[in-house]
């Protein structure tokens, strides 16, 4: 593995081997293991949307064939999914989903948590995905709007293997409501609800814990240094992520099986009753993808959703006359010439004086030179959501609030940094949030807040995602119907036969 894959941490963790640090009576150092420890093995994915390979690294078929050599190797593995594989990608705008779950059941994860993107498509595509299921799927601090559990989810579980009792716990994103479209679903924190449900299955006599989470790097540390399970398994950062403190563990895998980790623990018990006491350390083994053999089986599976597709969405649009960068800190990080086009496509198409959409909703994550041709296939690969086009009428301070609000998380490089259309903005990243939109023109005037404008952006923004809350507003009028924006950008792209976007200023940043 690269040295600059590992973590920081995981050099400490050596460090502590070495000096073979006194941790507490029932987790001491593999020194004090006994002869005989079981080793058990978990194997970690997370963030996984697209099904092939990508550059010859990553996809289904190499994450297949991972699982199933470490089963053949152990009984003891536990493969987990740490979340986020609904939604999105190219073939999920067509079954929501549905390939993803029948992949999966190939491969069967011990243990799925749902992670943000698993709601893209709303409470009940959701659910119907989870009853095609033929694996658990956890999520504690996930609740109905009625407060019950949701069908075919549970919080928590034991799981045994070779006398060692498993204590399993999932948590999904506790701000799930703010990023995906998750209606009635009530998601409490995070941390609390681990910690509540890690005391339960110790009381129900669980020798070690597991918390499966996605959840995002402040809230995984938190669960860290809580110390309330043993090993953490995450998702959502889409890093590669290796972590221990000599008390508790913590993992990523970054994004679409490029890398996949499997924690090997070895657990040795001694004793009975009250004497009893539970020993454990772990090891990392990192899998870069491109070194695996995709397994024959999925491969096929997959192959056979690709043909399906290409039928439909090989079709050229428009020749590209323009250089168009998709890549996720270039659409989140700044004015972006795919951002422009997207942007007009909703204003123009729509009739609209203000197009604005999200960066983090243009998700392709490529380039395109010039020369080459713009399809379908991209279209929808850039905007896989499902979101549909809408014109909503706001005054000019809920504008100038709502980019105020696309600017604030700009050094996370967060989904909600604005791509517009009609505006020029000028900010200043180093002023305080909430105050960085220093001004705001629309045909060389100075955006006028009392006035009302019409803004064509999505639906999901209109609901208050990613924080656009001033979108949201009461007073606000719109109409999303069933045109989706990725249809906006076909039309209006075919309409202008050429892409000339470029970067104009659009949003000028010190």
């Amino acid at each position: 593995m690269p040295q600059s894959l590992i973590t920081k941490s995981l050099a400490r963790r050596h460090i502590l081997g070495a000096l073979a640090l006194s941790l507490s009576a029932v987790y001491s150092p593999i020194s004090a293991f006994a002869a005989d420890p079981v080793k058990l093995t978990f194997v970690l994915t997370n963030d996984i949307y697209q099904m092939s390979e990508q550059a010859g690294r990553g996809g289904m078929a190499r994450l297949a064939a991972i699982v199933k050599g470490e089963r053949a190797k152990s009984k003891n593995v536990i493969f987990t999914h740490a979340g986020d594989t609904i939604s999105p990608s190219l073939m999920s705008g067509f079954d929501q989903g549905q390939h993803m779950i029948a992949l999966f059941n190939t491969i069967s994860p011990d243990v799925l948590v749902p992670g943000n993107h698993e709601f893209d498509f709303g409470r009940d595509v959701y659910l119907k995905r989870v009853s095609e299921a033929n694996f658990q799927v956890l999520a504690a601090n996930v609740r109905d709007g009625d407060g019950s559990i949701l069908p075919r989810h549970k919080d928590s579980m034991i799981i045994e293997r070779d006398g060692i009792k498993i204590g399993i716990v999932g948590a999904s994103l506790e701000n799930s409501p703010a990023l995906s479209s998750t209606g009635p679903l009530k998601f409490a924190p995070t941390v609390a609800t681990v910690t509540a449900a890690t005391k339960e299955l110790k009381a129900q006599g669980a020798d070690i814990t597991v918390a499966v989470v996605h959840a995002d790097k402040e809230t995984g540390q938190k669960l860290m240094a809580s110390k309330a399970a043993d090993i953490i398994l995450s998702g959502h950062n889409h890093d590669l992520h290796i972590d221990f403190d000599g008390r508790t563990a913590l993992t990523e895998s970054g994004e679409d099986a490029n890398y996949v980790v499997a924690v090997d623990v070895k657990v040795t018990i001694k004793g009975e009753g009250a004497a009893r006491t539970v020993s454990w350390w772990p090891t990392y083994r990192v899998f870069d993808t491109a070194d695996v053999t995709p397994d024959p089986e999925m491969l096929q599976k997959v192959k056979a959703y690709e043909s399906e597709l290409s039928k439909e969405l090989d079709i050229a649009v428009a020749k590209i006359e323009a250089p168009l960068d998709s890549r996720s800190a270039t659409v989140r990080g700044g004015e972006a010439a795919i951002g422009n086009l997207i942007a007009d496509a909703v204003r123009v198409q729509n009739n609209a004086e203000i197009g604005l959409v999200n960066g983090g909703g243009i998700r392709a994550n490529k380039e395109y030179k010039v020369g080459d041709t713009l399809t379908r296939r991209d279209i929808l690969a850039e905007l896989p959501f499902g979101n549909k086009s809408t014109v909503t009428k706001v005054t000019g301070k809920a504008v100038r609030a709502a980019i105020e609000n696309g600017l604030s998380q700009v050094e996370q490089k967060a989904g909600r940094f604005p791509q517009v259309s009609g505006l020029k903005i000028v900010a200043d990243l180093n002023a305080p949030v909430g105050s960085r939109v220093k001004s705001i023109e629309m045909d060389g005037k100075p955006l006028d807040e009392a006035r009302v404008y019409s803004v064509a952006t999505n639906d999901f923004m209109v609901r208050g995602g990613d924080g656009y809350t001033t979108l949201a507003d009461p007073n606000a009028t719109g109409d999303t119907g069933d045109k989706l924006v990725a249809n906006d950008v076909m039309a209006y792209a075919k309409k202008i036969g050429t892409i000339t976007s470029k970067i104009e200023g659009r949003i000028s940043t010190k």
